[in-house]
């Protein structure tokens, strides 16, 4: 088979990029079969709209989508937004509240929006399971619900988990599985790709497709990203997350800040590098080198794939000028009248939103986290009086100059 370029690959090179980084390939003999036909696959993913913002988590498993459209297969972006309003229980130990048809709306725009800064948007088909699931009606839904019982969906985990501990479990929430898969009936999906969480999801799209006769799909799962914490996965609820949506120099300073042990896990999940430049890394790493100059040239390419190299270099540059402590030259400006200056220190820095508490402001200054003019500010109790124009820096990444009018 031939890529997008004209060439010529083979099922040993072919396999090796889909692979690459997956955590498992059902059914390994059932892909290759696939493949030898020499017709592009209709590889599908769906996303349900629940929260506007794509992180770096996200971004595994849409590289991987890009991987099979750099081969010359057929992307099928599939956004839940029927089943976005039923809220997809995987992984929750308590029924999750369904999203508004607004809600929905809302953020689906938002994900098509941002997809596209990864995807090629001319070879990309961005498809919402309400058009078919809204025409499926009562009666349709009763047949696909009789295509299951109870007790197979006990069969997962987190199912399984919650009628053991007598926690409530609704009836529309062994619905979601079902739709899911019947998505995978409606697009006569060839291969459907998950995080490692959504298997058993995955998996009920290849037994619907047998139900309806079609060649059931085959099944990529894909490793669930840790946060910069390095614990719990990537999530903006736990404010542990990079969006791909912040400024390069924040995405830049949130990789350099990633442990040594956590830089190999986010190189194997998103690096795009060929595995020849990785196994470099590796050995200069191996070899001594400073780790931090791999993060660099990491954070560089990751920037550079959602802005360009010169932001990467930008950001690069920014960040040697904060980690000195120096002041960059483009701090925003934040004007406050003259009736602010009996404010505290602690203060200031939730009005100007540096913290999200005074109580927050007090532990940093107390860890020598807070500067005014390039000063260690050591009396959390001082006020701002007739200090004129100051700036303001919060550890190594916030500045403002501050202007009383």
């Amino acid at each position: 088979m031939r890529n997008l370029d004209g060439k010529f690959m083979n099922i040993k090179d072919t396999l090796q990029i889909i692979k690459r980084g997956a955590d498992e390939l059902l059914i390994e003999d059932e892909f290759i079969k696939k493949l030898k036909k020499g017709k592009p696959l209709r590889v599908k993913a769906g996303f349900d709209p629940t929260a506007p913002d794509l992180h770096l988590g996200h971004t595994v498993l849409i590289n991987k989508l890009r991987q099979f459209q750099d081969l010359g297969h057929d992307i099928l972006f599939l956004i839940g937004d029927f089943t976005g309003m039923i809220g997809d229980p995987t992984g929750k130990n308590t029924t999750r509240p369904p999203l508004s048809e607004d809600d929905v709306k809302r953020n689906a725009k938002t994900y098509a929006n941002q997809v596209f800064k990864i995807l090629d948007k001319n070879k990309t088909e961005i498809v919402f399971n309400s058009t078919w699931l809204n025409e499926l009606g009562a009666s349709g839904i009763l047949k696909l619900a009789a295509t299951h019982t109870v007790a197979r969906m006990l069969e997962r985990d987190d199912f399984s988990k919650r009628f053991s501990s007598q926690q409530p479990i609704a009836i529309h929430e062994f619905i979601y599985p079902l739709m899911q898969g019947y998505d995978s009936v409606a697009l006569k999906a060839d291969i459907e790709l998950g995080g490692t969480d959504q298997k058993f999801n995955l998996l009920m799209g290849r037994e619907l497709q047998k139900h309806y006769d079609q060649e059931p799909q085959c099944i990529l799962t894909m490793p669930l990203l840790e946060g910069l914490d390095g614990v719990q996965k990537m999530s903006k609820s736990l404010n542990n997350y990079i969006s791909i949506q912040e400024p390069a120099e924040v995405i830049f300073s949130k990789i350099l800040s990633i442990s040594d042990d956590l830089m190999w896990r986010y190189i194997d999940l998103l690096s795009l590098k060929s595995l020849d430049d990785i196994q470099l890394w590796k050995k200069r790493f191996n070899e001594g080198e400073n780790p931090k100059n791999i993060k660099v040239e990491f954070a560089k390419e990751i920037v550079t794939r959602f802005y360009d190299s010169n932001a990467a270099n930008d950001a690069e540059k920014d960040f040697e000028i904060r980690a000195q402590g120096k002041i960059p030259d483009d701090i925003p400006e934040i004007s406050l009248s003259n009736e602010d200056e009996s404010m505290t220190i602690p203060q200031l820095l939730k009005k100007i939103d540096f913290v999200s508490s005074t109580s927050e402001a007090i532990r940093l200054i107390s860890g020598g986290g807070v500067k005014i003019n390039g000063e260690r500010v050591e009396d959390q109790k001082k006020s701002i009086s007739s200090m004129g124009e100051f700036t303001i820096q919060v550890g190594k990444r916030k500045f403002a100059k501050i202007i009383f009018s």
